[in-house]
């Protein structure tokens, strides 16, 4: 089997990553690119632990080929934070202690990220319809909800002086 050569866009900056044919875009990401932030979790879409967007959209990394990634922009875990600073989804999962082990964060930090940008005054129970697709075996559902509902008002507030 010939390895493939890829070029995309990760997280605003080029990338280039040899991959096989067969590989999964979650380990072109954590092996070729060293980016670990998303998670394998049960390999089969169910769990959310290796949520990125492509294209702007959200997909789950180990149900996409590497190779579907050519000339695609790719956003993970890694691109959330600006710098040093923190997004407000980041620093609402921390004061909110919506993470535990936190495995499953990743996915679910990137998912609410997506939520806000696409509606920035969910309610609750939009969260939970579009978290629905991140499980976690810890926490329970009621802090990240907090933190997600917390962490629109800022981004509302902060959108309202700016």
């Amino acid at each position: 089997m010939s390895r493939m050569a890829i070029s995309t866009t990760v997280n605003g900056d080029p990338a280039e990553f040899l991959c096989d044919p067969s590989e999964t875009l979650l380990d072109a990401l954590r092996s070729s690119l060293g980016l670990t932030g998303a998670k394998e979790g049960c390999g089969s879409g169910d769990c959310g632990a290796c949520t990125v967007m492509l294209d702007g959209q959200m997909v789950c990394s180990c149900l996409v080929l590497a190779a579907e990634a050519e000339g695609r922009t790719i956003a993970t875990i890694e691109g959330v934070a600006e710098g040093s600073v923190l997004h407000p989804v980041q620093d609402k999962f921390l004061e909110f202690g919506a993470l535990q082990c936190g495995f499953c964060t990743p996915g679910f930090i990137v998912a609410a990220k997506a939520l806000l940008e696409r509606n920035p005054d969910p309610d609750e129970s939009e969260i939970r319809y579009w978290l629905a697709g991140n499980l976690c075996r810890c926490t329970g559902y009621d802090k990240i909800v907090r933190a997600v509902q917390a962490a629109a008002a800022q981004m509302r507030q902060e959108g309202a002086t700016a």
